[in-house]
């Protein structure tokens, strides 16, 4: 996806490499699992044609609003058969054999946020005072968003989130100080929760390079939208239902990602299930950086299903909403 600030240019990450890697042919069976600014779902429809499926998956309804406009705008006489699914990709399985989008061929994973989520007022960005949701989906939908997590969860268990998923040296300093803000009123907004971390990482630290509530937000946004499993289900879903010779490709942000992704990789291969064809992850090029400096930390990874059956695991749950074009 996009990583930007709420004033700069979406750009897609890794958009020729992601799916010139995919080697799709214009009949197959495609899965963009993660539709975010629909640049790679444009790539991908471009790509098919008048034999080909696109199934263009993501909770967030202004994701799916955008891949709608991307169809709407293609003229072409013989265009793929193409739906749009407003659904977390963890439901993958279902998601295709509702549609009847089997086998697939190809699947590609953009993981993490999309640069318009800092716009979209749920709570992603702490540069403007917003309710505290972090949610892709619709709020009202979610099971838990940031501030149910900062006000409920036990102090110990809220710097050990921290840690883990934000990689937050100050992790136990920052929950305490969370817990003290909480007791005196609940943290709504994203301004309070602003000024509780900063509150709790010590003052040399307040104005470094990164802004000091960067790596709590992300942790937060992680667990609100149970991002590790959700991943770990839709790609391994994903492996189970491609068809012999189908590839898949995941884009990630950061080491957690990337070593879930890693080893769910290794794995299939290790259980013959296919090969790696990235042995090590591509990077962005020189020039995409230059353009994009805050793609730095994307790594993209892609495996190829053998010609032997192969069937992964794979926890399915029920299909939400789907726009078939």
């Amino acid at each position: 996806m996009t990583r930007t600030t709420p004033t700069s240019a979406h750009t897609t990450v890794l958009l020729s490499e992601a799916v010139e890697m995919l080697e799709i042919v214009p009949g197959d069976t495609v899965v963009d699992a993660t539709l975010g600014g629909a640049g790679h779902f444009a790539k991908l429809l471009g790509a098919l044609g008048a034999d080909g499926v696109l199934v263009g998956i993501d909770a967030d309804p202004d994701a799916v609003s955008r891949a709608r406009d991307v169809v709407a705008h293609d003229t072409r006489a013989k265009r793929p058969t193409v739906h749009i699914i407003e659904d977390n990709f963890k439901n993958l399985g279902h998601i295709v054999e509702r549609v009847g989008a089997l086998p697939l061929n190809r699947a590609l994973f953009d993981l993490g946020w999309s640069g318009y989520h800092l716009t979209s007022g749920r709570g992603f960005s702490f540069q403007s005072d917003e309710p505290l949701y972090m949610t892709y989906g619709r709020p009202e939908s979610a099971e838990r968003t940031a501030a149910d997590i900062v006000n409920s969860m036990p102090e110990d268990e809220l710097a050990d989130l921290i840690y883990t998923l934000g990689d937050e040296t100050f992790s136990r300093q920052i929950a305490k100080s969370i817990a003290l803000h909480r007791r005196k009123e609940r943290i709504l907004t994203t301004n309070q929760l602003v000024a509780a971390i900063v509150a709790g990482v010590p003052a040399s630290k307040q104005h470094g390079r990164i802004n000091p509530a960067t790596k709590t937000f992300q942790a937060l946004r992680i667990a609100v939208n149970d991002e590790l499993s959700a991943a770990q289900s839709g790609i391994t879903a994903a492996l189970s239902l491609l068809a012999p010779g189908g590839r898949v490709a995941v884009i990630t942000f950061h080491s957690i990602e990337d070593r879930l992704v890693k080893s769910l990789f290794r794995d299939a291969a290790e259980q013959g299930a296919g090969t790696l064809v990235t042995k090590k992850p591509v990077a962005p090029s020189d020039m995409e950086l230059a353009e994009n400096p805050r793609a730095r930390s994307a790594k993209l990874r892609v495996f190829e299903k053998a010609a032997a059956p192969y069937r992964a695991a794979s926890s399915l749950s029920v299909l939400s909403h789907d726009h078939a074009f």
